[in-house]
């Protein structure tokens, strides 16, 4: 059955919401350009309130490495997600079971790149102007298909309450990302809009078949 992330979570009420409909995962953004970014300060309390079982993901774009892992300690975190344009040799500065790579596809050749990444699971989103994620701008779900090949596939890219049953049923991926689409404003969720969501897949995993989950908290 898909899992669902909330992504762009920048306070307790958010997040406390988003446990209580059925994440499976809550993504913090460490991107300082982001207007979702919070601080890993700020983030630790937050992940120290949620209830146990909820997996917590690290969202970088271009980090220094030792930074990553810094802030992965700090706020023991159980995945990171690379959002930017990070190679396949930098990936390898980390435990494959942790990474999770972010890609926006547009060819064949973007298949074949993403098949390289040695990670546990990849993230197909659509990016705009230079932004890295975030857009509301809906990922291209025929090419989003073929990562199941290879890969286990977690879908974003714009979906919200409209089409997320389409792209359940389309797609099938193992996880949902979903930020933009539940939010009153950027950084801020709209709780309604939360629940709405998840009832809707709730009704559409009902009809599918177990898939192997992605998001687990991690063994320490």
């Amino acid at each position: 059955m898909a899992q669902i992330k909330i992504c762009g979570i920048t306070n307790e009420e958010d997040a406390l919401c988003a446990a209580r409909c059925g994440a499976a995962a809550l993504g913090f953004i460490f991107y300082p350009p982001s207007p979702r970014y919070i601080t890993p300060a700020a983030a630790l309390p937050i992940i120290r309130r949620l209830p146990a079982g909820i997996a917590t993901v690290g969202v970088f774009v271009n980090e220094a490495a030792a930074e990553v892992r810094r802030i992965a300690g700090f706020c023991n975190l159980d995945f990171i997600q690379l959002h930017g344009d990070e190679s396949v040799e930098y990936c390898r500065n980390f435990a494959p079971e942790m990474i999770i790579k972010s890609v926006e596809l547009k060819n064949e050749d973007d298949l074949r790149h993403a098949a390289r990444y040695s990670a546990a699971a990849i993230l197909v989103d659509s990016r705009v102007a230079g932004l890295y994620g975030g857009t509301g701008r809906k990922a291209d779900w025929d090419l989003a298909l073929s990562i199941k090949k290879f890969k286990p596939l977690i879908l974003s890219g714009g979906l919200n309450i409209e089409n997320v049953k389409e792209a359940m049923e389309k797609v099938a991926p193992q996880a949902l990302d979903i930020n933009s689409g539940v939010e009153i404003k950027p950084g801020k969720k709209d709780h309604r809009k939360l629940e709405q969501i998840f009832a809707v897949v709730r009704e559409v995993r009902q009809q599918q078949n177990n898939m192997p989950l992605i998001f687990t908290k991690r063994k320490i």
